[in-house]
């Protein structure tokens, strides 16, 4: 599902990825950790799409067998967008919008017919126990229920593979070991891939595998 040959980072003359490598199974929930300043969140965002690799002849980054390196920037937009999904810590729902709005948002930009995005995202709030949230607003959701909006917002064009940065590191105890476990069954449910970068060590252990960053460099 993903191939990450070589890949290399630098910001200036800081080397942030030195030559990681990187392999991930369809289906796999995969765990990357590290102390801070490692590379995680960096290599997270290259792996997304969000950030480039510094130019190296032998770096390579294919995801569900596309060539990224190929990509224009507009190919680039709309593989994002259909086949990926994210995660973040601080859960970036659009405070103007509804749960059922901000759940819409990237189907709309894929121009999905409106009847049938919405039917999608009901469905989704609804497994994610959000039925009676559809028409309010993120500020009067509890922390947990902002996340569980985010996931069906990473969930609603189906992406093959979902990103997550520090997912749980916004929520209390009950809430974190909630979404834990709702990772798996989403995998289960419908059989996307994680990467996932973790303070917590729970999380980073359920996973199928556990990378270690340590200098720009991933071991095990």
């Amino acid at each position: 599902m993903i191939i990450a040959d070589n890949i290399h980072k630098y910001y200036g003359d800081l080397h942030v990825l030195k030559g990681v490598n990187l392999h991930i199974e369809k289906g796999e929930i995969v765990s990357i950790v590290g102390a801070s300043g490692a590379g995680k969140t960096t290599l997270l965002q290259i792996l997304g799409t969000l950030d480039h690799i510094s130019e190296s002849k032998n770096s390579n980054l294919s995801i569900n067998k596309t060539n990224i390196n190929g990509l224009s920037q507009k190919q680039l937009s709309k593989f994002r967008n259909e086949l990926l999904g994210f995660i973040f810590q601080f859960h970036q729902l659009l405070p103007e919008f509804t749960a059922l709005e901000n759940v819409c948002i990237p189907a709309f930009i894929k121009k999905t017919p409106k009847a049938q995005v919405e039917k999608r995202a009901k469905e989704l709030l609804d497994f994610l126990g959000l039925s009676h949230r559809y028409h309010h607003r993120p500020k009067e959701l509890s922390g947990g229920e902002q996340q569980r909006v985010a996931v069906a917002r990473a969930l609603i064009n189906n992406p093959r593979v979902i990103y997550a940065d520090e997912p749980s590191g916004n929520l209390d105890s009950e809430a974190a070991e909630n979404l834990h476990q709702l990772f798996f069954k989403l995998r289960d449910e419908f059989g996307q891939t994680f990467v996932i970068v973790t303070h917590n060590q729970d999380l980073a252990n359920m996973a199928d595998r556990k990378l270690v960053m340590v200098d720009g460099k991933t071991l095990g």
